[in-house]
Order: structure tokens, then sequence, then C-alpha cells
């Protein structure tokens, strides 16, 4: 609840963190530039690894060493390289081969189509009920202020397939499903965004289930298996770390009225308390894509993720200052908690 601040405090709030902001963009340079060269050049040496391992995939020790190497380039590829540079964080170094506008990542999901339903939709409107997809992705019930109906009853096995197959997710959810059962849909434009969806899954498969078991020749089964399974740890992992930064504990849900004249500073605080962190060490934050910072990526979502950890500090005193949330707890706690309010509200 936010009914003790006051105008003066929201504005003042807004001038706090937008201070911060910039303070933190205009002391970006080469330290920053460096770390996510760092971080391409790791993932790629990890992809590689991990392939060339399967070559010989039909030996054990091989496959699951390949298995795991290639599961941990694929989820750093996604969470801590493709989803922040299409977030534009690092679009200020003007470097055309690691910009929003170019990168195409290794997931099903079309970059464009994602950067509209994530980029605009979800970080515009967060946990708005009815503008926000990403409260309940269109099938979950995750809050008492979402109408309860017997379709949510199996929600625990949806939520358990949506978490294998998150790419697939999160590929349908700029189609806007609520509108298609609606029938408010525009039929052109979703066969068009389909289509789109259609050739990005053709590309997908093509690399990881032909291409590169081909490659492996007599390993072709075991290389195919491998490649399957490296897809489905990607997807549990950032399900996971998604759901856990959006919907255990406290977090809140709003509704549209919410947005009526609502000012910057009541943007942020809506952010804050929308959000949820999960406690870790460094490499945690990395394999997170640092959204285990997920109060600071969703106040500051296109300053590069490497400044959350720096700028968490900050962000909890200014919280304690005006007596805001700062949800936060292991990750272990947060799992926990997200997977109650799945159980919980798939009753009436």
């Amino acid at each position: 609840m936010t009914d003790h601040l006051t105008t003066a405090d929201h504005d003042t709030i807004a001038a706090e963190l937008d201070a911060l902001r910039e303070e933190i963009m205009s002391d970006l340079g080469e330290r920053d530039a460096d770390y996510i060269h760092r971080v391409i050049r790791w993932q790629r040496g990890l992809e590689i690894a991990g392939r060339t391992l399967l070559m010989a995939s039909s030996l054990p020790p091989a496959w699951v060493a390949g298995t795991a190497t290639l599961a941990v380039a694929k989820i750093m590829e996604n969470m801590e390289i493709g989803h922040n540079v299409m977030h534009g964080q690092w679009d200020w170094m003007r470097d055309p081969k690691i910009h929003s506008t170019t990168w195409e990542w290794d997931n099903v999901s079309p970059a464009e189509q994602w950067k509209h339903s994530h980029n605009f939709v979800h970080h515009t409107f967060t946990n708005i009920l009815g503008k926000d997809n990403d409260v309940g992705y269109g099938i979950l019930r995750v809050a008492p202020e979402q109408e309860w109906s017997p379709a949510y009853l199996p929600q625990p096995l949806y939520n358990l397939l949506l978490a294998m197959f998150f790419e697939y997710g999160v590929a349908l959810h700029d189609l806007e499903l609520d509108a298609i059962r609606a029938g408010t849909a525009d039929a052109d434009v979703t066969k068009a965004k389909l289509r789109r969806i259609g050739r990005k899954i053709g590309r997908q498969w093509g690399k990881d289930y032909l291409a590169f078991p081909l490659l492996s020749g007599p390993q072709f089964l075991s290389t195919l298996a491998a490649n399957f399974t490296a897809n489905i740890a990607r997807n549990v992992w950032a399900h996971m770390i998604i759901f856990c930064g959006h919907f255990p504990g406290d977090v809140e849900v709003f509704e549209e009225e919410r947005l009526d004249g609502e000012s910057r500073g009541e943007w942020y605080v809506r952010q804050v308390h929308g959000s949820a962190n999960i406690s870790g060490g460094p490499l945690f934050h990395l394999m997170t894509g640092n959204l285990s910072h997920q109060i600071e990526h969703h106040l500051f979502p296109d300053m590069p993720s490497n400044r959350y950890g720096q700028i968490a500090p900050r962000i909890r005193e200014l919280c304690d200052k005006y007596d805001l949330p700062y949800h936060t707890g292991s990750l272990s706690k947060q799992v926990t908690s997200t997977w109650k309010k799945i159980v919980r509200y798939a009753l009436p």
C-alpha cells in the first residue's frame, strides 16, 4: 500500500531515482564494455566446448558434460546477454553487433515480438491486471484479484509444462491470447505474427535438432537428446528466475485504475511493489542475467545489468526511507512462495 505517501513524496522519489539513473548512466565506459564483451566470449566458448563434447555423445561422461555445458551456455545467452542486449542496455556502445536493433537470441521467440510484449507492454504496465500479460502468462491465476474459474484448477500442471517449454510460452506472448479468446484480435496481425514465430521455430529446430546432430555423425540421436535436454534445462531455469522475480510473497498486482494520472514517482513505486529480488553471489547473479535484482531492473530496465548490484543497497535505503517494501529472499524461499501461490490460487 502507498496511502502513506504524499504527492510531494512521489515527486521526491522520482527526483532521487532519476538522479541515481543519471549518475550511473553518465559513468558508463570501458569497464562496462569490457564486461559484456567478456561475458559473450565466455558464453561462446562454453557453447563451442559443449557442442564439441557432444561429438562423442554416445559416451555417457561426454553426453553429461556436453549437455550441462551447452545448457549453461544457453542460459547465459538468453539471460545475461540476449535479454539485456534487447533491452537496449548496451546500445550506448554503438556496436552494431551488440545492439537492441540487431540481436536475435537463441530462443524460438522472435526478437521483435519479444521486445514489444516485454520491453513496452510489461515494463510500462507492470502488474496491471488486464494490461500486463506477464501476470499469469494468460493461463495462471497468481493473485486473488484475478477472477477464479474452474479452468485454473489444474494450473500447477500448467505451470510445470510452462516451465519445461517456457520459450514457446514466451513466443506466444505477443499474440495477446486474451484478445484472441475474446474475438477482438486482428486476424491478419495474428496470422503474420504466427508466421514469424513459425519461421523462428524452424530455424531453432534446424540448428539444434538437425544440423548439430548431423555433424556428430553416428551420435545423431544422443546429440539430439542432449540438445533437447539443454533447452529444457534453460527453459526451467529461466521460468524459475522470472517467476521468482514477479510472483512470490507480498508482490502486488494492481487494477487498471491505478494508471489514471499516474506520475513518474508513482510508476517507480509500482515497480517496487510489483517486483522481488533473489539473494545470491556473483556467479548466481550472472546466471540469472542479474534478474535476481528484479527490483532494480524494473526501475531501470535499460541500465546495464552489471550495475544492478552496485545500486541495490541504495535502492534498499530509499525503500526504508519511504517505508516501501523491498521484497527479497533466497532462491529456495522465493521458489516455495511462488509455488504456494500457484497451488493456492488454483482454488476459489
